[in-house]
């Protein structure tokens, strides 16, 4: 952590208005985050729901569109399952040049146990006809956009997801770690979407409106999107699927380690849908690599923690070290970045240089 940042219960202060908080990655040291250090992104104010009051409207292309409060929500059959979520800008401030955007560094990211309702059970409550395509996932944060491209008036944060993909895993969960979800992550109700990227976990969910058409919103199209080419032509498709990486919590950069001496080197590594297959690491900047140990159990759509016991050097030097991920579909991280894809799906091999002395 860089010593000129601000805290806020033992998180990075990103901004504070709308407040987004960043998890100091050097005290990853469980595969459960704890709640008070989960890390926090918000576009607007966090908006204040009484739960007596609040309802959950399920409309759109259904055959009974239908509302639910949340102690019918409670009564409905509920799953539990540990999911990361990540910023889609996660990494952003250790791009070059800089761009815009919150400047996350390694923390934005975490795992949670989710406990909620799978979306299923809903839309098949609302009976979704057969030409839907899309569920269009709105929450109650919203306001005014500042950016040049705009919509007039006032925007809520949307987001789709592929009908497909609603029914087989997406929960509407209304615990996070065992208790009721806080404020500052979405209660009364969030979505977890596992394996996308947490701009489609939308919190403070008020509305699930099944659409027969793709969902072309402004968080859909102008912000968390990404050109992908075919051929000569590049297309601004959504994000989705959380791409590929490993990071390392400790040591940090610049850290001072002791001459010959066993040290412990640790993090995490992330995918969608498949399985850490391994976990590399280099301490010569590249030059060769040494698998590490997997630590716990692998499971889908989760992070898996990794740590690898480095002998030190004799001699003073500086040393280069590198994680790589590799996942069961033979995925691995790229070792330069992707231009095409903004501020945003920063995935490329980040070194990191310690002194040994």
């Amino acid at each position: 952590m860089q010593q000129d940042e601000t805290l806020h219960d033992g998180r990075i202060v990103r901004r504070e208005d709308p407040l987004n908080l960043e998890m100091p990655f050097e005290k990853l040291d469980s595969f459960i985050t704890p709640t008070k250090s989960f890390y926090v992104r918000t576009h607007f104010p966090i908006p204040a729901i009484d739960r007596d009051e609040w309802w959950l409207h399920v409309e759109g292309e259904v055959e009974k569109p239908f509302a639910i409060n949340y102690e019918e929500l409670l009564k409905l059959k509920s799953l539990t399952i540990p999911v990361t979520l990540e910023c889609a800008g996660n990494n952003r401030n250790f791009l070059e040049p800089k761009v815009k955007g919150v400047q996350w560094r390694l923390g934005a990211v975490g795992t949670a146990k989710w406990t909620g309702v799978p979306l299923a059970i809903l839309l098949d409550r609302a009976d979704v006809k057969p030409e839907a395509c899309e569920v269009i996932l709105e929450g109650a944060d919203g306001g005014m956009l500042e950016e040049a491209k705009r919509p007039p008036g006032i925007v809520k944060f949307a987001r789709s997801i592929p009908l497909a993909k609603a029914r087989e895993d997406v929960l509407l969960a209304y615990e996070m770690n065992g208790n009721e979800l806080p404020p500052q992550h979405g209660f009364p109700l969030r979505a977890i979407v596992p394996g996308w990227y947490a701009m489609a976990s939308i919190k403070w969910l008020q509305r699930v409106i099944v659409t027969d058409r793709p969902f072309t919103g402004y968080y859909q199209t102008m912000d968390y999107a990404f050109w992908k080419r075919r051929g000569e032509i590049a297309e601004l498709v959504p994000l989705t699927e959380m791409q590929i990486k490993a990071e390392i919590a400790q040591p940090v950069q610049g850290e001072i380690l002791p001459l010959n001496s066993q040290v412990r080197i640790h993090g995490a590594a992330w995918t969608s849908d498949f399985e850490i297959a391994k976990v590399e690491l280099s301490v010569d900047g590249g030059a060769s690599w040494a698998e590490t140990n997997l630590v716990g159990e692998t499971m889908r759509n989760a992070w898996r923690l990794w740590e690898y016991s480095w002998h030190t050097p004799s001699k003073a030097r500086q040393a280069t070290l590198i994680a790589r991920a590799t996942d069961s579909h033979g995925r691995s991280q790229p070792i330069e970045r992707d231009p095409d894809r903004g501020t945003y799906m920063i995935n490329h091999l980040l070194p990191i240089t310690v002194e040994v002395r």
